[in-house]
């Protein structure tokens, strides 16, 4: 009798854990769409982004992102303009990775607003295999190369994405990038970098000035206004707030709250214990950048130490990044994931 007792303990607690791992592990499908260049993630069967690798981008990113609920994270402009967006930085797509000083050329602003005569100065990531997809492990892994303007290889890049989410409550995408030298590097301080997202017009800061934006029928509009609708608030792991007191300071985390259509909805990226240069310097900027960027050195902040980076060719340099998409989230839940995070695997 003791022993059926206890056999029917382990077997509720077994059930219980199971459960709840169940809960915690989002249930994640993907769905590669060859025809549009484009990988489709859904999570417990709600469509959460997509990997796209278009041959009109200059950099493979993850577009759009979206909330548990459906709500959008990520800025529509340029792809797909949504009404009263702002029309800046075209090569803000999504969430992507990439850097402003590889060899002394630049990977983040590239886009098809650079004049062909410039395009020299600049560099592009393209997609050269799909490695793997796990949907049990909720795992994407790709690799592209980082090349410039003539497609000559600098680096090899290998990103594994991790996707996953609990119910309606949480989203997450891990990151873990490899880079490898294929010829002679060098990586220089610079504020462009690293992996950084464009959001929502909700999520940005609260701003009386009048910038250029689509208007409500989703062309440019020929005079620049003010939208009303944004309430983002950054703040990091210290307790400052607002983009002044948040940007280019060092912080293992940064959290961009807003209130989008009457959800709270706070974003958060967590740069990881092992990067070089940890904890990063957030590029967060009150118009819709989100980044974590950790090669900036003294071009975010002037007191810290320059940076130069040299790889020789086939030696690797590696980062680790997570984002967080949930609600009205506190300190104390988001140093709890940190930890997590920051966990032996």
């Amino acid at each position: 009798m003791i022993r059926r007792s206890l056999l029917y303990l382990v077997v509720s607690v077994w059930m219980t854990l199971s459960a709840c791992t169940s809960a915690r592990n989002g249930v994640v499908a993907f769905q590669h769409d060859t025809e549009n260049k484009k990988i489709n993630v859904t999570v417990n069967d709600h469509y959460f982004t997509s990997l796209i690798y278009s041959d009109t981008l200059e950099k493979p990113s993850l577009y759009p992102i979206k909330t548990p609920s459906g709500k959008f994270i990520t800025r529509g402009y340029p792809l797909e303009p949504r009404p009263f967006e702002r029309t800046d930085h075209p090569h803000h797509v999504g969430l992507w990775f990439n850097f402003g000083d590889v060899n002394g050329i630049d990977f983040w602003n590239n886009s098809s607003a650079i004049a062909p005569e410039r395009k020299i100065h600049y560099g592009s990531i393209l997609l050269d295999t799909i490695l793997l997809t796990d949907a049990a492990k909720g795992v994407l892994k790709i690799r592209s190369s980082w090349v410039n303007h003539k497609g000559e290889r600098l680096l090899s890049e290998e990103a594994t994405y991790l996707f996953n989410g609990i119910k309606n409550q949480y989203r997450f995408i891990e990151r873990d990038t490899r880079l490898t030298a294929i010829q002679k590097i060098t990586l220089r301080s610079n504020k462009e970098g690293l992996i950084a997202l464009r959001v929502d017009g909700a999520f940005e800061a609260p701003d009386s000035k009048a910038v250029k934006r689509v208007d409500a029928t989703g062309n440019v509009a020929d005079i620049p206004f003010v939208h009303d609708d944004a309430n983002g608030l950054y703040r990091n792991q210290q307790g400052a707030t607002g983009e002044a007191e948040v940007w280019g300071r060092k912080t293992p985390w940064v959290a961009l709250r807003a209130d989008k259509e009457g959800e709270i909805i706070t974003i958060v990226i967590l740069d990881h214990m092992q990067n070089p240069n940890y904890p990063g310097w957030p590029h967060a900027r009150g118009y819709g950048l989100f980044s974590m960027n950790n090669l900036a050195g003294e071009a975010m902040d002037e007191t810290s130490e320059p940076i130069q980076i040299n790889l020789s060719p086939g030696e690797s340099i590696s980062f680790k990044h997570k984002v967080i998409i949930g609600g009205d989230m506190s300190d104390a839940e988001i140093n709890h994931m940190m930890q997590q995070f920051n966990q032996p695997k």
